[in-house]
């Protein structure tokens, strides 16, 4: 089972730590070795990759713009004749 647990971080970015099979951290360390990739920019790319599966934000800002949008004030609807 994995269990996230918060890290301090000097850098100021939230951590988390999380465990992993052996079998799926070996590869992911000879898949860092052969792309030339840190193990923390795969995650950064796996993550983002899955929130956008589901559709959620990636960003305060992207978080902002979608709960505007969900209002129905923020619709483009042509405007309501009145007396007709």
């Amino acid at each position: 089972m994995i269990r996230p647990m918060s890290v301090p971080s000097d850098s100021g970015a939230q951590r988390k730590r999380i465990g992993f099979d052996p079998a799926v951290l070996q590869a992911l360390e000879l898949f860092t070795i052969d792309s030339g990739r840190s193990l923390q920019s795969l995650a950064d790319e796996a993550f983002a990759d899955l929130l956008q599966k589901y559709g959620r934000p990636t960003s305060l800002k992207e978080a902002l713009k979608e709960s505007a949008r969900r209002l129905p004030a923020n619709d483009d609807l042509p405007p309501k004749r009145h007396g007709t």
